[in-house]
């Protein structure tokens, strides 16, 4: 382990989409595989939220699921809406479109939480002309499949960001 990292909190990312049943818990489960393929479990720590309580306490949305499963993921985690405390908690706060982030910033009360917030697409690095990542919700399982392409590319280069700035 860095010996940054051991006299340091873990680095700690928060992933937020609307109802946290599709675009935020797929990067969550994601990076979390991620993570411990890069053996970074001890370092980084992954959650995810939503902007909306419409689905709070619900796993991710079946189709969501069937299609992580079909990749090897595990989407498992319960939607929770996004606290105010999750400022203090999270080092980095990763919203999914310019409504999530405009929802976001709504509740930050210092500039020092604003930069926390982060778009998804700020990481891409095959796909970087994508401006945001979609929701699939409404659509079929093409919206479903372009959405984890989409995330395991800014995963990939949110770590590698992540790896630079901390020296991993």
């Amino acid at each position: 382990m860095n010996s940054i990292q051991t006299e340091k909190k873990k680095i700690r990312l928060l992933f937020v989409c609307l109802g946290n049943i599709c675009r935020s818990p797929a990067a969550e489960g994601i990076m979390k595989r991620i993570v411990d393929k890069n053996e970074l479990q001890d370092i980084i720590e992954v959650d995810s939220a939503c902007t909306s309580g419409w689905h709070e306490g619900d796993l991710p949305d079946e189709r969501m699921r069937v299609q992580g499963d079909a990749r090897g993921y595990d989407f498992s985690s319960k939607a929770r809406k996004f606290r105010k405390t999750d400022f203090d908690q999270f080092d980095y706060i990763i919203v999914m479109d310019d409504d999530n982030y405009n929802n976001v910033k709504s509740l930050a009360s210092s500039s020092e939480q604003v930069k926390k917030i982060r778009m998804m697409t700020e990481f891409l690095v095959q796909n970087a002309h994508h401006k945001y990542i979609p929701d699939p919700y409404y659509g079929d399982s093409s919206g479903f499949e372009l959405v984890l392409d989409l995330l395991e590319d800014a995963n990939e280069g949110l770590l590698q960001a992540i790896k630079k700035k901390y020296s991993l």
